[in-house]
């Protein structure tokens, strides 16, 4: 299976069976990333070099904005998209097969966990891979230690608490936190952003269903 038919097939959410061609090709790009980040963690670069090294992994131009600190990983790369005017500090863990995306302006902590595949329930099915994209939005600002779960889409302007686990979609403009992530406060914007949803566009009261995990 070439790269380009891995992707699609990840792109519909449907699961990859261990010993299948789609697993091999999986595989094979994950070395990849490993050999990638292996090289970019294991000595100091200047802020051009790491770019060049995200760029390879992702298989696609990053941003001259792009601003991270390594050590990076990734288990796989190259379904990885980043913004501009991105900022990711030191320790962060990309599980991208099933898809990750950060918009312009986001702030990614230490240490924050991306996971995007979930194992089948089943001990029979326990190596069956099930994706699911992550979605990071405009201006979204993650604290250290925060783990994001498959699934998951953060809005404009959110704001994810340090150590929180993400397990329910956010709305914008809002900070969340907590193991699993509940809603705290509305973020009272002083100015729209342009690009991004204003506060009164579908803004969530502290009751809203759309923010209690499950």
């Amino acid at each position: 299976m070439e790269l380009g038919q891995l992707l699609r097939h990840l792109e519909k959410g449907l699961p990859v069976e261990a010993g299948t061609d789609a697993h091999a090709c999986m595989v094979t790009y994950s070395n990849e990333a490993m050999r990638i980040t292996a090289e970019l963690n294991g000595s100091y670069h200047t802020p051009e070099e790491i770019r060049r090294f995200v760029s390879t992994l992702t298989g696609k131009q990053v941003d001259a904005s792009l601003t991270v600190f390594p050590p990076l990983y990734s288990d796989f790369g190259k379904n990885l998209t980043i913004g501009k005017n991105v900022f990711i500090n030191s320790g962060c863990r990309f599980q991208d097969q099933g898809g990750i995306t950060i918009g312009d302006g986001a702030f990614i902590g230490h240490l924050v966990v991306f996971a995007t595949i979930n194992h089948g329930f089943l001990p029979e099915e326990r190596g069956h891979i099930h994706p699911a994209p992550i979605v990071i939005g405009r201006n979204v600002w993650i604290g250290a230690h925060a783990t994001i779960l498959p699934g998951v889409t953060i809005g404009d302007n959110a704001i994810v608490a340090a150590g929180a686990v993400v397990s329910r979609s956010v709305a914008p403009n809002t900070v969340v936190g907590g193991v699993p992530a509940r809603f705290i406060r509305l973020i009272r914007l002083i100015k729209a952003i342009p690009g991004t949803t204003p506060p009164e566009q579908g803004a969530p009261s502290c009751n809203d269903s759309r923010l209690s995990p499950s």
